[in-house]
């Protein structure tokens, strides 16, 4: 198993593990899944067992300070210098849970973001995993703003 960032030719297995992890209306389309490799695929985690992708965390940088919708259909927003490093998705296929590979991906994202002189990280989660990203070090900020696909998320952050 190996770990390394994305490129553009990884949209279609990207695209194919976030609709395995998500309900459509929740998951990012293969165009969105483009849009955001093109912008900062180097903001991708990837991990692979040979050739098969099974994981993957992904999000970009801004200096915005919460995590608000627009942002997962936005790549533009995406700030290479920007003080937040935001997590859109902790992608592992079914097959591949309860494994320890996300939260591989997750440390992999914490030291780059750590590396690269950030204030910390955000996300967005479902209340079951609260305590999983707690685990890591986020601190559940409560009921997030986002609507995102009509479920009801907490803001989760990390900070440095």
């Amino acid at each position: 198993m190996y770990i390394r960032t994305a490129t553009i030719d990884d949209t279609a297995s990207v695209a194919a593990v976030e609709a395995a992890c998500f309900p459509a209306a929740e998951a990012a389309t293969a165009d969105i899944m483009a849009q955001r490799l093109a912008a900062y695929g180097d903001h991708f985690w990837l991990l692979f067992e040979g050739d098969t992708l099974i994981s993957f965390v992904d999000g970009l940088v801004t200096d915005q300070k919460d995590l608000t919708d627009d942002l997962y259909a936005n790549a533009t927003a995406h700030d290479p210098h920007g003080a937040w490093q935001m997590i859109f998705g902790v992608n592992t296929l079914p097959a591949y849970r309860k494994h320890g590979y996300a939260g591989q991906l997750l440390h992999a994202a914490i030291d780059t973001a750590r590396k690269e002189g950030r204030k910390g990280l955000v996300l967005t989660c479902k209340d079951r995993l609260v305590h999983y990203y707690a685990s890591f070090g986020f601190v559940n900020e409560g009921l997030s703003t986002s609507e995102h696909g009509g479920a009801v998320w907490y803001q989760m952050r990390l900070t440095f």
